[in-house]
């Protein structure tokens, strides 16, 4: 038998696999096993016996396909060693469970993906809203508890309890893990199209690390949004959030530059833009506002997101249909972040003087005091109206509760543009 790879190139193709087809794994696994925490310690057993075999052996055709099947036998072995779980091992010899593991990764359509399956799971009413999200950024995102409890502004070991208590709830209440049928979708349907949403924004705008952006947790909401769609067709706010995803994720190309610093929207080379996925968004842009009387969240979103994708400069951008739309966004999602955005909007269209009260008053209500984009924000207005000495405080602020490395170096960036002429 010849060689394998040796350690390093196996932990590295171990290393791609796992980043790539994690979420796809574990909900495989789930499918399997029926059981969130059990399906995760067997996929960290896979792993390691992957690390020995592939070395080894070398990497086989379908890692992926390994990687479940091996933590299926470990976690049936879990169960033969222990007599009082007998029933879910019998359980696991039905009919549905027996399935080989090929006829499980090839099945097709919306309805037979296990991801999908797996966020319905973890958006079901009887789990609190937070742990729904928790559940799901953590098992489909792959976002560390720590990364999490950042997002939520929580302690880790807080939202560590959260993350058990929800699977155990899982567990002990049965709950069916399968996409529900029609009568009981639309219920179930904002918690999945928000959960989708914040995989989205946590794949384009970190919420910590030295990486702005992390495709793959991009790419795989836009994935799970698709198919949303694909299950429920003529759906306003699955096809808003769709062309929301696709229009934004289409200025990533322009978003960092070459040593990975942000760069702002305005300066932004819209060349980079990807067209083809523009014009995909608009026409669902176009779709989704064509098919509700009364907008939803999502489709208003997406038709922000159309005006800056149809300006082929950033000076041509309609900055008044923008705050019409945020003023619309605001009746149905009345937020402190939409508030601010439309702050931001106010300024680019009657200017600065316009916006700082409204953002001013949002930090006297002190909901979003420990928001880095806020202070920033009002650095920005304050810059602008020429209170540099303020701006800089601002702008500090911003700095102490930033989180990822791109926008703690663009932030100072703008305190030491506005500090240089004073010192000189």
């Amino acid at each position: 038998m010849a060689a394998g790879p040796g350690p390093n190139l196996a932990s590295a193709r171990l290393d791609a696999v796992f980043r790539a087809e994690r979420g796809r794994i574990l909900a495989t696994l789930i499918a399997i096993l029926r059981d969130f925490e059990r399906s995760e310690e067997a996929l960290q057993e896979a792993c390691a016996a992957a690390l020995l075999a592939w070395a080894k052996d070398g990497v086989p055709a379908n890692p992926r396909a390994w990687l479940v099947q091996t933590a299926k036998r470990r976690a049936i072995d879990r169960l033969r060693r222990d007599a009082s779980l007998a029933r879910k091992l019998q359980a696991l010899d039905a009919p549905d469970g027996a399935q080989s593991i090929e006829e499980l990764l090839e099945r097709d359509g919306p309805l037979a993906d296990d991801r999908l399956r797996l966020l319905f799971t973890c958006c079901h009413p009887a789990l609190a809203p937070e742990a729904r999200i928790a559940l799901a950024l953590h098992t489909l995102g792959g976002l560390t508890t720590d990364e999490i409890a950042r997002a939520f502004l929580v302690t880790t070991p807080t939202l560590a309890q959260r993350l058990v208590r929800a699977k155990r709830k899982i567990r002990a209440a049965a709950i069916p893990y399968r996409v529900p049928d029609e009568t009981e979708l639309p219920k179930r349907l904002a918690g999945v199209l928000r959960t989708i949403y914040l995989v989205f924004n946590e794949g384009y705008s970190a919420t910590t690390g030295e990486r702005l952006l992390r495709v793959d947790l991009s790419r795989e909401a836009i994935r799970l949004a698709r198919l949303l769609v694909a299950l429920l067709p003529g759906q306003s706010e699955a096809i808003g959030l769709l062309a929301l995803c696709l229009l934004t994720d289409a200025r990533r190309g322009a978003r960092v530059d070459g040593r990975g610093d942000l760069v702002r929207l305005a300066e932004q080379d819209r060349s980079a833009w990807d067209r083809i996925q523009i014009l995909e968004g608009l026409g669902m842009v176009d779709e989704s506002l064509r098919l509700a009387a009364d907008p939803g969240s999502f489709a208003l979103q997406a038709a922000i997101a159309a005006c800056h994708a149809r300006a082929p400069r950033a000076e041509d951008t309609d900055w008044s249909a923008i705050v019409a739309l945020y003023d619309r966004l605001a009746l149905c999602e009345p937020t402190p972040i939409v508030r601010l955005n439309r702050a931001v909007a106010v300024a680019e269209a009657a200017g600065p003087q316009r916006a700082l009260p409204l953002v001013d008053g949002l930090l006297a209500e002190g909901e979003l005091e420990h928001y880095h984009l806020l202070h920033a924000a009002r650095g920005e207005l304050l810059a602008r109206l020429g209170r540099s000495g303020e701006a800089v405080r601002a702008f500090e602020q911003a700095v102490a509760l930033a989180a990822t490395g791109p926008e703690r170096r663009f932030l100072a960036s703008r305190i030491a543009a506005l500090s240089g002429p004073r010192r000189g």
